[in-house]
């Protein structure tokens, strides 16, 4: 099963690809960032970020994909541009018929790590080790979206378990 994880962001926005085996060992294909300029507008911008998707759904043709929901922000304009990002990607995803699971920050770190509070060290890694790099995956960006495709492969390893055995 291929895995696309997005971490949607206005500035960088994280992804990675992973391939699964049917015992859930991850092989990752790519990752890396979509990176916006500073000084576009915020249309240019999400406009970019909406064709790089496309890009790497056409390149890589996941059959899921993991996005970070945007729970809580402490700047409301952040929070704002980020859900703008979040809206394109997931049109994206959409038009390209990618299967599409969300998940608060808390439910990848949990998955991640066993625990819903984990810091960014932490997180990266766990993911260093789940997927067995020698080294920590850079940018953080990146690192978040290989911990959100694996926590995608959880899931729809659950829910495949699950659908294949009435309650």
């Amino acid at each position: 099963m291929r895995i696309l994880g997005i971490d949607p962001g206005l500035a960088t926005t994280g992804w990675a690809v992973v391939d699964f085996d049917d015992n859930s060992k991850p092989e990752i294909v790519d990752y890396g960032c979509i990176f916006t300029e500073k000084g576009l507008s915020v249309h240019r911008r999400l406009k970019e970020i909406y064709d790089d998707t496309l890009e790497i759904l056409s390149t890589h043709e996941p059959e899921y994909a993991g996005i970070e929901t945007l729970l809580f922000c402490n700047n409301a304009k952040t929070g704002i541009v980020v859900g703008e990002a979040r809206g394109v990607i997931l049109l994206a995803l959409e038009e390209s018929n990618v299967l599409i699971k969300e998940f608060t920050p808390l439910q990848v770190k949990n998955s991640i790590t066993g625990y819903g509070k984990a810091n960014k060290m932490q997180i990266q890694e766990n993911v260093k080790l789940l997927y067995g790099l020698e080294e920590l995956p850079k940018p953080d960006d990146a690192a978040d979206a290989l911990a959100i495709a694996m926590a995608t492969e959880v899931l729809v390893s659950r829910d495949n378990i699950i659908s294949h055995y009435p309650v």
